[in-house]
């Protein structure tokens, strides 16, 4: 019975694994591998920034939700493929129109000076893009809303730091990256194309006394790399970016006598074209006058500045295309 036994035991079959715990310490690696990047992306997934105030601010994650107290935060999220909550109104028109019908179904905050902050409270953003020198004295109760990133956007370097900074912001580097860099390709394409020779002048104001602007302002700054010399002059607080330009008599412009004039719009006649002078300028004389929109003073965003060059080819290099002049 002894020798029976020990035989049975010998012949025991020792225990089965069984194949559904081979599928799940499969499974369970497989997760690991797949869990541990994804755990590790999510505990680093907060962006900080820096804005042009020099203040750092830190998200827990990308913003989806902006809202933009100026135009260029509208721009900019479109461009990124990013739908704003909400926008301050674009010069005379409202919503912007160059940013495409859909903006009409964005709540308005009314003007970007004076922003409604009780509607931008209801919207609830996770992320506000504003002009700095507009919101310096709202910025606590901005903040107090939602994270708010000031920006100057008064310069090309000012736009081009900007996008990029959205695009962190957005978790979208890469493509705010591609739009600079395409940008500045095209800007550099048409500046090889440009003969130059040319002196120009942006002038704003409905008023009797025209406002002209310097040469950083961004405008400028793209008609003087495209070999053209604005008469507006380099800025005398260069690091400040303030003023943007200063009041120009007639007379003292006609001494300047530039070749192209550029109005930015207007909500009432232009005072300064009444002025008996006004048909003595070359660039009136000469049919070289041109109203364009409020994307040449709000020109900060990718879409804006894109459509800018546009103009600029089209305006200044009609052997291309066919030109329409205005203010004769």
């Amino acid at each position: 019975m002894l020798l029976n036994a020990t035989n049975a035991t010998k012949e025991r079959p020792g225990p089965k694994t069984c194949p559904s715990f081979w599928r799940r310490l499969a499974l369970s690696i497989i997760w690991v591998f797949i869990a541990v990047p994804v755990l590790t992306q999510a505990a680093t997934s907060s962006v900080i920034l820096t804005d042009d105030r020099g203040k750092t601010i830190e998200l827990t994650q990308p913003a989806t939700r902006p809202a933009a107290i100026s135009t260029f935060g509208a721009d900019v999220a479109k461009a990124l493929g990013i739908q704003p909550v909400a926008i301050t109104n674009f010069g005379l028109e409202g919503a912007p129109a160059y940013l495409g019908p859909d903006m009409n179904k964005v709540p308005s905050l009314g003007p970007r000076h004076q922003p409604n902050l009780e509607r931008l409270s209801r919207i609830a953003p996770d992320l506000v893009f504003a002009i700095r020198r507009y919101t310096e004295k709202d910025g606590p109760q901005i903040e107090a809303i939602a994270p708010m990133v000031a920006l100057d956007l008064i310069t090309l370097q000012d736009s081009l730091h900007a996008v990029a900074l959205a695009g962190d912001a957005f978790g979208r580097s890469k493509q705010a990256q591609q739009i600079n860099e395409q940008f500045l390709a095209r800007l550099e394409s048409l500046a090889a194309q440009s003969p130059g020779g040319r002196t120009v002048a942006i002038l704003s104001s409905g008023g009797e006394t025209p406002f002209v602007y310097y040469d950083h302002f961004l405008t400028a700054a793209l008609l003087e790399r495209l070999h053209l010399d604005n008469v507006g002059g380099p800025p005398p607080n260069p690091d400040s970016g303030i003023p943007l330009g200063y009041r120009i008599s007639l007379e003292t412009l006609l001494t300047l006598n530039p070749d192209v004039i550029f109005l930015l719009p207007s909500n009432r006649r232009r005072g300064f074209t009444l002025n008996p002078v006004w048909p003595y300028l070359q660039a009136v004389k000469n049919d070289q006058v041109f109203e364009v929109g409020q994307h040449w003073k709000e020109s900060a965003g990718p879409i804006a500045r894109s459509l800018v060059l546009d103009d600029m080819t089209r305006l200044l290099f009609p052997d291309t295309t066919p030109v329409k002049t205005s203010l004769r």
